[in-house]
C-alpha cells in the first residue's frame, strides 16, 4: 500500500484496501467483518474487529473432538480454559464433557464432545459465551506534526493519512540521513585535501614537526608552510608516519576520488525528490523481503456459526421458587412447599413448575415485565439469588406476580390470554402481555400516578371481578365493565379506595368460586366474592377485624400462600 501510494499519491483510502485486506494479528484467528465494513473502518479510523477463534475437528474411534488452534489477540488462554471448564461443568454446554490444554509452542486447547453432539453447536456456544470470539475495538488516532517542533497534535486518521505521514516521514528520515552522510564527506575530503598539499614534499613536513618544540609549535608550521587550517593541522599531527608511505598514500587519494563521486551523487539526491522517493520505496521493499511472513489472521466474513439457545438447555422438569422479597432459585422438585428453604422472615410465595425450557415472567410493583430462562435462574438448594442480581430492577421495585411461560407449542396449557392489573389506588385494566420474549431490563405493562403503583398481576379467567382492600373492604362486578389496553397506559378506577387505605389485589374469577385472604399476622381466611355490583364503587367491608396483605383465589392458594 506504501508503495502504491508513492507511485500514485492520488489514492483514497478505498484505494489502499485493495492491497490492504484487514488487520493482521500476530496470534492469528478469523476476522468476521465484511469487506463493505473493513473498509468503513479504514475510511473513518474507527470502528470493531470481530475476532475470533479458529478450530479443527478430529475423530478418535467413536468418539470426536473439537481442538481450538488459535485464540483471540490479548485473550488470555488460561482464563479462556476457566471459562469453558465452567459452562461444562454448570451443564449450560451439556453436548461437551471436558477442556484441556494441550499446548506446546502451538495453542491446542481440547474439548471433548459428546458422540452425537455437532461441533459446530459446540463452538457457537462458545464463540457466544467466552472470550474465543471478541470484538476489537479500532481507534486510528494519532499525533500529527504541527508548526511547533517536537509537539504533536492528536487526531482520528484514515488509512490513507496513515500512511501519507508515515512516506512523508520516511522521506524526511532519508533526507537528513543524506545530509548527515554529506556532511561527513565534506569534511573527510577536506581533511583528504589538507594531506595532498602535503604528499609532494613529506620530506619537508617531517624536518618541520621534528624542529617543532611542541605541538602547538609544529601545528603552527604546517599551517604557515602548506597553507592548512587548524582542522588539516591537527590531522596530519595525528598521522602515524607509516601511513605516510608511497602504497598509503595512493590510498589516501583512491579515497578522496570515491568519496569526492559519492558526495556528487548525494548532492544530485538532494536536489532531486523523486530520486529520494526512489530510496524510501527500495526501502519498504527490503523490510518487506527481511520481515513479511504468510497472514495469519484468517478473513472469513459472513462465516457466523449458527447460535440456537435452546439446543444447549438439558429438558426436564423443574421448579421455579420466587419469594415474597424477591429472592429465586430452581430446583428439581417439591413435594412440601413449607420445606423449601427461604431466607428468615421471607416465604416462598410462587412455586411454579414447569420445565427447563420455560422462561420465567416477573411482574413488578413499577409496571414492568421482565423476562428471562428458566435456565437462567440459579440452580440449588439454597436462598437463590435476589432478582437485583439477575434483572435490571430499579430501587424501591419488587416482584408482585410471577408465571412459567412455554414458548413456542408445547403439550402443557398455554398461560392466560389476558391478564387483570391492579394498582394501590383502585386504578386496572385487562392487558395481554408479551412474555414469549426474554428482556432483563423490562418492558412496561402500566404507567403510574405519582405516589401509585402495581399490587397485583392475575390471569383474567371468569366473568367476574373482585378487587380487596387493606381494610377489609370488597367490591365485586362484572368483567366486561373493565376495559383491555393494547398499550401500557393507567386503566379506569376498579373501586374507590379511601385515602387512609390501599387496594391490596384484584382477582378475575368464575362466580362459584371461593377466595382466600391473608392477614399481615399470617392469618388467612376464606370468603364468598359478595354480589356483583357496578366497578368505581367503595365496596362493602366483609372481612372484620383483619388487615390484609394479599388475596388470591382459594384453589390457588397454595402456588401464593
Amino acid at each position: 500500500a506504501l508503495v502504491a501510494l508513492i507511485r500514485d499519491p492520488r489514492l483514497e483510502s478505498k484505494d489502499l484496501c485493495r492491497f490492504i485486506l484487514g488487520p493482521d494479528f500476530p496470534t492469528g484467528g478469523e476476522i468476521l467483518n465484511h469487506k463493505r465494513e473493513l473498509r468503513a473502518i479504514y475510511e473513518t479510523g474507527q470502528g470493531t474487529i470481530r475476532l475470533r477463534a479458529q478450530y479443527t475437528v478430529e475423530a478418535q474411534k467413536r468418539r470426536r473432538r473439537v481442538v481450538i488452534t488459535s485464540v483471540p489477540y490479548q485473550v488470555n488462554k488460561a482464563r479462556l480454559v476457566e471459562q469453558i471448564a465452567a459452562h461444562i461443568s454448570s451443564r449450560r454446554l451439556p453436548q461437551a464433557t471436558d477442556v484441556r490444554d494441550e499446548s506446546t509452542d502451538q495453542v491446542r486447547l481440547v474439548v471433548e464432545i459428546k458422540p452425537d453432539a455437532s461441533p459446530e453447536a459446540v463452538m457457537a456456544y462458545l464463540y457466544k459465551h467466552t472470550d474465543l470470539q471478541i470484538p476489537y475495538p479500532v481507534n486510528m488516532t494519532a499525533l500529527l506534526p504541527t508548526a511547533t517542533p517536537g509537539v504533536g497534535q492528536p487526531a482520528r486518521v484514515d488509512l490513507r493519512s496513515l500512511c501519507r505521514h508515515f512516506l512523508d516521514f520516511r522521506l524526511e528520515v532519508v533526507t537528513r540521513r543524506l545530509r548527515h552522510e554529506l556532511r561527513e564527506l565534506e569534511e573527510r575530503l577536506h581533511i583528504l585535501a589538507g594531506f595532498r598539499k602535503l604528499f609532494d614534499n613529506l620530506e619537508r613536513a617531517v624536518r618541520l614537526i621534528r624542529k617543532a618544540a611542541s605541538r602547538a609549535e609544529a601545528a603552527e608550521r604546517l599551517r604557515q608552510e602548506f597553507r592548512l587550517d587548524d582542522v588539516q593541522a591537527d590531522a596530519v599531527l595525528e598521522t602515524r608516519l607509516y601511513q605516510l608511505a608511497r602504497l598509503e598514500v595512493d590510498k589516501l587519494l583512491a579515497e578522496e576520488r570515491e568519496k569526492q563521486e559519492r558526495a556528487a551523487e548525494v548532492r544530485s539526491l538532494l536536489r532531486k525528490e523523486k530520486a529520494r522517493w526512489r530510496i524510501v520505496e527500495e526501502e519498504l521493499r527490503e523490510v518487506a523481503r527481511k520481515y513479511g511472513d504468510p497472514r495469519r489472521t484468517k478473513l472469513s466474513a459472513g462465516a457466523d456459526l449458527v447460535y440456537d439457545a435452546d439446543a444447549y438447555v438439558v429438558h426436564e422438569d423443574t421448579t421455579v421458587v420466587v419469594t415474597r422479597d424477591g429472592w429465586v432459585k430452581r430446583v428439581g422438585e417439591i413435594k412440601d412447599p413449607a420445606s423449601t428453604r427461604v431466607r428468615e422472615g421471607d416465604v416462598a410465595q410462587w412455586i411454579l413448575r414447569g420445565s427447563t425450557r420455560d422462561h420465567l415472567a416477573l411482574f413488578s410493583n413499577f409496571g414492568m415485565i421482565y423476562v428471562l430462562r428458566a435456565t437462567a435462574v440459579p440452580a440449588t438448594t439454597g436462598y437463590g439469588e435476589p432478582v437485583q442480581s439477575l434483572l435490571h430492577f430499579g430501587d424501591g421495585e419488587r416482584v408482585i406476580g410471577a408465571t412459567l411461560v412455554r414458548p413456542g407449542e408445547d403439550e402443557r396449557p398455554e398461560p392466560p390470554a389476558r391478564w387483570l392489573v391492579a394498582t394501590a389506588r383502585g386504578m386496572g385494566f385487562f392487558c395481554k402481555p408479551n412474555l414469549a420474549e426474554t428482556t432483563r431490563n423490562g418492558r412496561r405493562f402500566a404507567r403510574l400516578k405519582a405516589g401509585d403503583e402495581v399490587v397485583s398481576f392475575a390471569p383474567a379467567e371468569g366473568s367476574l371481578v373482585t378487587a380487596v382492600t387493606r381494610s377489609g373492604k370488597v367490591l365485586t362486578f362484572p368483567s366486561h365493565e373493565l376495559p383491555e389496553l393494547a398499550s401500557a397506559g393507567r386503566g379506569v378506577i376498579l373501586m374507590r379506595v379511601d385515602p387512609s387505605d390501599r387496594l391490596v389485589g384484584a382477582l378475575a374469577h368464575r362466580m362459584d368460586v371461593k377466595l382466600a385472604a391473608r392477614g399481615e399476622d399470617g392469618t388467612e381466611r376464606r370468603f364468598a366474592p359478595p354480589a356483583p355490583a357496578h366497578r368505581a364503587q367503595s365496596g362493602r367491608k366483609i372481612l372484620q377485624r383483619m388487615t390484609i396483605s394479599s388475596c388470591c383465589v382459594a384453589e390457588a392458594a397454595t402456588s401464593l400462600f
